[in-house]
């Protein structure tokens, strides 16, 4: 009995050593907020194999990249575009050889749904005009990719400085959405992925693609993760079956 005992408790320990609650409850994953969607329905496909469920956490790129830098335990890192997970790397807090770039994606004017708004995106097109009184929707333009794009796009079609103090920024991209949706604002710019999982707006036009640099989201593995299931949800987030689920939510190759 004594030996029972003892053979019990070293169990119960081992239980509840740090790795054993790792695993129980899966890989950390903080992601961008545009993939809200999208990435939980691939958790929920990884946690269909008999794993333990991805913890995803959504917010800004900008804002998770500084919780990364700053020392947040965390096993994954998906960014909304490259100069954020280039900060991460610089900051050496990336995992060698992990970096990949899995998606793409599309930029749109979007107005409420009942709305009757036309435009048609093109140089010098009557953004300001559109707007009335009204504020154009971001995400933070110094900050967040969403708006560092839109604001890249306006500049380059030449009516950025018309719109500028018009501005409703927003903290990450489903928050400039929501603006919309609540019909705080007439217009914002979104991601085309955000604007397909909202039946409470509709897309005006799309950006040209070369309006803006290139959207790509890249992700890595951080180096302080010791999730023993971060490689290999990584590695489904990559497959075909992975793809194809971002890819339905209008995802693009990157």
């Amino acid at each position: 009995m004594a030996r029972f005992l003892h053979l019990f408790a070293l169990l119960f320990a081992l239980l509840l050593t740090p790795a054993a609650i790792a695993q129980e409850r899966g890989p950390v994953v903080l992601a961008a907020a545009s993939l809200q969607e999208s990435l939980t329905e691939a958790a929920n496909a990884w946690a269909a194999k008999d794993h333990a469920k991805p913890v995803l956490s959504f917010a800004a790129s900008s804002a998770l990249a500084r919780q990364v830098i700053a020392g947040a335990p965390a096993d994954l890192f998906l960014s909304a575009d490259e100069p954020w997970m280039d900060a991460v790397a610089k900051a050496g807090m990336l995992r060698a050889g992990t970096r990949a770039t899995l998606l793409g994606n599309r930029l749109v004017l979007i107005a409420p749904a009942a709305s009757r708004t036309k435009l048609t995106i093109a140089r010098g097109f009557p953004l300001a005009r559109a707007l009335g009184t009204g504020r154009l929707a971001l995400a933070d333009p110094d900050a967040v990719p969403a708006g560092k794009y839109a604001k890249a796009a306006l500049s380059r079609l030449g009516v950025w400085t018309g719109v500028a103090a018009k501005v409703a920024p927003a903290e990450n991209v489903r928050a400039a959405l929501a603006l919309v949706e609540r019909g705080a604002a007439p217009l914002g710019i979104v991601y085309a992925t955000d604007a397909r999982a909202s039946k409470a707006v509709r897309v005006v036009d799309t950006f040209p693609a070369t309006s803006h640099p290139p959207i790509r989201y890249p992700f890595a593995l951080l180096k302080a993760s010791r999730h023993p299931d971060a490689a290999g949800f990584r590695n489904f987030l990559l497959s075909k079956q992975g793809r194809a689920i971002f890819a339905r939510h209008g995802f693009t190759a990157p």
